[in-house]
């Protein structure tokens, strides 16, 4: 039995951090639930609504319709830059100047601002003085991402490629980087084929990064506001107009700040069970592996 006296002063240290935390995250979310059950007709005057602005963001179609689109953004997200990174991952150096090199080059796009990358992809693909568009008109290709919805697409989703399919390479070739020589010298001798390698080696090596990697992709695709606001502004119509966009322009556009609240809570829970489940699935599936 260890009697050895357990020392708790470190905790005093961290105290002030987790009290600001907790007072600049509880603060705003009181605000915003006091927001959701009242109504106000300004001059602080404050009404009570109970569940009728929640009711009325689960029933409003437009928000569904803002909710299949936010859908949709995240899976072709997903599908695209989880594998595109795990890819660049496989394929860049291992050590030496080369390494170092790719290393520099992937985390540049992870250093520029979010509107900055909105704005950069907004005049790259203006057809009278962006390079992207003036070319593809120059080719005879009809692109425009103002007035066509599905040029409008795939412009934000080749942005958001851009910008962030770094973070599952850098995750990927980390977890890469922790596999042991051993193994690799192991396959060699037993002449394992380079997908054999991927299959049995690197992938269940790198299932931990990659749970990461899809989680905090997931959550941002989730969540994306600037970048797709600077370039489309929702438009043409209502075509990119996701969740996060929607709730700027009921809260700010608007000032239909009952609703919006409701909104933002309904909107906080999804991303939140979302999350979880996603956790849940990967890990049962890693707790299985383990067990056989």
């Amino acid at each position: 039995m260890n009697d050895k006296p357990v020392n708790h002063r470190a905790w005093f240290m961290v105290l002030p951090v987790v009290a600001l935390v907790a007072f600049s995250a509880a603060l705003p979310l009181m605000t915003v639930v006091n927001y959701s059950v009242q109504d106000t007709f300004g001059n602080n005057q404050f009404f009570w609504a109970g569940a009728d602005w929640f009711e009325k963001t689960l029933t409003d179609p437009r928000i569904h319709n803002a909710f299949l689109r936010q859908i949709l953004f995240s899976s072709i997200i997903l599908a695209i830059e989880v594998p595109l990174g795990v890819f660049i991952a496989l394929n860049m150096p291992k050590k030496g100047v080369w390494a170092s090199a790719c290393l520099i080059l992937m985390a540049l796009p992870l250093l520029i601002p979010w509107n900055v990358v909105g704005t950069i992809w907004q005049i790259f693909g203006r057809v009278d003085i962006g390079l992207l568009g003036r070319t593809l008109a120059g080719l005879g290709i009809d692109y425009n991402y103002t007035q066509n919805p599905i040029d409008a697409w795939v412009t934000i989703i080749v942005m958001d490629v851009w910008h962030w399919t770094s973070l599952v390479a850098l995750l990927a070739y980390a977890g890469l980087r922790s596999i042991p020589d051993a193994y690799y010298q192991a396959a060699k001798i037993d002449q394992a084929s380079r997908w054999a390698v991927f299959r049995y080696i690197e992938l269940p090596k790198m299932k931990g990064v990659l749970l990461i990697a899809i989680l905090l992709r997931f959550m941002d695709s989730f969540m994306i506001y600037t970048e797709p606001f600077v370039v489309t502004g929702g438009g043409p119509g209502n075509s990119t107009t996701l969740l996060s966009i929607d709730l700027v322009k009921m809260a700010l556009g608007q000032f239909d700040l009952g609703p919006a609240a409701a909104f933002s809570i309904i909107y906080f829970l999804v991303i939140l069970l979302l999350s979880w489940v996603f956790y849940t699935v990967m890990t049962a599936e890693d707790a299985k592996e383990s067990k056989r």
